[in-house]
């Protein structure tokens, strides 16, 4: 007997179920009485205490008002000032997603619009945020949700068949094993394949952006590797190197679910965009199409932080907040009922940045933690980033100072926020008077996080929601909407340019590099990592001199390093994090890391805290128990 049957067996005969269907691991059942629709609520309260399943109610199309009729109540019910940009409808799956600049406005009191709406129209209503600041790319991936209802509904009802009825271990002994395709002692391309006899699950799917072989790439070739028989794809945050070839999975067969965050989502469909658009302008093909990426969109399935979902019949996950990047997470994996228990960091940031919190600490059960490495050397010990922060204003006020120009390259998403918010405090406090570009992809990233503001930090929800100063919004800046803008800073007087890419590998931040290189006034100021192999690492480590499209520009700027407005953890933060970690993990896998920076954690720890501890290759697999 299923579980939905076993369900339906407590449910009053009068409730008149026409149908079930799984989303997932949550479980719809859709009823054509209209009382039981509006009153049910204790009776599905109990079966979810019961069952300890996700159970919702709703109603069925034959009691629905027509959807024509919908949108027009929604539209009258809705108040002026709740800003409403959209109203979707889904009739496969009986919802109303009303996005709007206001939620709090859409919602009303107590929920009382979306109690209305459900009493007259007997759909089911949410409201999703809309970001304040304008962007078409960003709108046309929310919108891709919204299409093809009926696939979406097949699929997910698909998803929870092979979570609660499909069963592939008949009672095999079990065993976990977890295999590296990337990331292993280097930094990108970051791959992992956890196994168990009953589910094959991948652990982030990303691009070596800073390689130019086929090391760019996951070693997909693995003989314990088959697209047909993964279940599910888990990404930890969306920079390229943990989820820029996840559509190159679907271009070649992969139709499963992709488990994330919402702004998750959001952030690595527009990287994925800019990486097509990318090789195009390096004269190069690009790995996938656009429709790959439309159709990661699709089947991917959203989680808050804390939300406890299954995924495989024998895996359960849960996300915690990693204080890397907007929605980034670590993955908490529960196997076997309690049989093992996996916490994979990705990228994580142990202290609280003016961004983001610092990243989540304490877990029911750990037995084997799996983490980055980035700043692992002995010496990766970042200065406070209070000092940094001061330093960065510091560095541009001396330039500006000399009518130069500074250029910070930065990630499109994460440090580039970062930065904003420090130049917009500086900016309020006159401390910075010159105007200040963003370039490259920056601002359509940065209207993702400010439609997603719960994800941020307690005091930017605080300037948001309670002081009505959204950073983000501030006039500080000015957006580069393409060639001509750009001449005419590069041909103007003193400003601040934050531009993609951060790496110095394409985008906008070479061209302004190319311009501004010459003149000794200026200043590039590098607050991310730079990958070995990128221009910014050939850079950083002291050439003067490189070579783009045949032409060798001579570096006479400035160039400086604050690593300590990183989104990484450094070497202390490292080992303070396996100090208070609650529990102490049994093993520690220690991946994300150039070679030498795997090791030298794997044996700090090993030193410290007397536990099992590898930093394996790649290709290399580890039973975890």
């Amino acid at each position: 007997m299923t579980v939905i049957e076993k369900i339906l067996e407590k449910v009053p005969r009068d409730a008149m179920i026409s149908s079930t269907s799984y989303e997932g691991a949550n479980i719809i059942l859709y009823t054509k009485n209209k009382r039981f629709y509006l009153h049910g609520s204790d009776i599905i309260r109990r079966l979810v205490e019961d069952f300890k399943k996700r159970i919702e109610l709703r109603s069925d199309s034959s009691i629905r008002m027509d959807a024509e009729a919908t949108q027009a109540f929604v539209k009258k019910t809705m108040p002026t000032d709740a800003d409403i940009t959209n109203i979707f409808l889904e009739p496969a799956r009986g919802l109303v997603v009303i996005e709007s600049k206001n939620p709090g406005r859409a919602i009303g009191k107590d929920g009382e619009n979306l109690k209305k709406i459900k009493e007259k129209t007997y759909w089911t209503a949410f409201v999703r945020r809309e970001s304040t600041i304008q962007s078409k790319i960003t709108q046309n991936i929310r919108k891709v949700l919204y299409e093809d209802n009926v696939e979406r509904r097949k699929f997910l009802h698909k998803v929870g068949e092979r979570i609660y009825e499909h069963k592939k271990s008949n009672g095999k002994e079990m065993w976990a094993r977890l295999s590296m395709f990337g990331g292993a002692r280097q930094v990108g391309r970051s791959c992992f394949l956890l196994q168990t006899p009953e589910s094959k699950i991948l652990l982030d799917c990303g691009v070596n952006v800073a390689a130019s072989n086929s090391d760019q790439y996951p070693i997909l070739t693995a003989p314990e590797f088959d697209i047909q028989d993964i279940d599910a794809v888990i990404i930890s945050h969306a920079h390229l190197d943990h989820a820029g070839f996840l559509p190159y999975l679907f271009k070649y067969g992969y139709n499963g679910p992709i488990y994330c965050t919402a702004p998750t989502r959001d952030v690595m469909a527009l990287l994925q965009l800019d990486y097509i658009k990318v090789s195009h302008a390096q004269a190069k093909n690009a790995i996938y199409a656009a429709e790959d990426i439309k159709q990661v969109v699709k089947n991917t399935i959203t989680l808050d932080y804390n939300e406890v979902t299954d995924i495989t019949p024998d895996v359960r996950i849960t996300l915690h907040n990693a204080g890397h990047i907007l929605g980034s997470s670590m993955v908490h994996l529960h196997i076997g009922d309690g049989w093992h228990n996996v916490l994979y960091t990705g990228d994580f940031k142990t202290k609280a940045t003016k961004l983001l919190n610092p990243g989540h600490w304490t877990f029911p059960r750990v037995e084997t933690l799996i983490t980055e490495s980035t700043y692992g050397a002995p010496d990766d010990i970042m200065q406070p980033r209070e000092k940094s922060e001061k330093e960065l204003v510091k560095l541009i006020k001396e330039t500006i100072k000399r009518k130069g120009k500074v250029l910070i390259p930065v990630l499109g998403v994460g440090r580039a926020q970062e930065v904003m918010v420090i130049l917009e405090e500086a900016f309020r406090k006159e401390k910075i008077k010159v105007p200040i570009y963003v370039d490259g992809m920056v601002w359509d990233v940065t209207a993702i996080h400010n439609a997603y503001p719960s994800f941020l930090s307690k005091e930017i929800v605080q300037q948001i929601f309670y002081n009505n100063k959204d950073p983000f919004t501030s006039g500080a800046f000015n957006e580069v909407a393409g060639y001509k803008e750009r001449q005419a800073i590069i041909n103007g007087g003193p400003c601040v340019v934050l531009a993609t890419s951060g790496m110095l590998v394409g985008g906008p931040s070479v061209e302004y590099l190319k311009n501004f290189c010459d003149d000794k006034k200026n200043r590039m100021v590098f607050v991310c990592y730079q990958g070995v192999g990128s221009l910014g690492n050939t850079l950083q480590r002291g050439e003067r001199k490189f070579i783009e499209g045949g032409i060798t520009y001579e570096v006479n700027l400035d160039i400086h390093t604050l690593a300590g407005l990183s989104g990484h953890s450094d070497r202390n933060e490292f080992m303070d994090y396996v100090r208070k970690i609650s529990p102490m993990p049994r093993k520690i896998i220690v991946v994300h890391g150039e070679n030498s920076k795997c090791l030298s954690m794997a044996s700090g720890y090993h030193k410290e805290f007397h536990v099992e501890t590898t930093a394996p290759r790649n290709l290399d697999a580890i039973r975890l128990r």
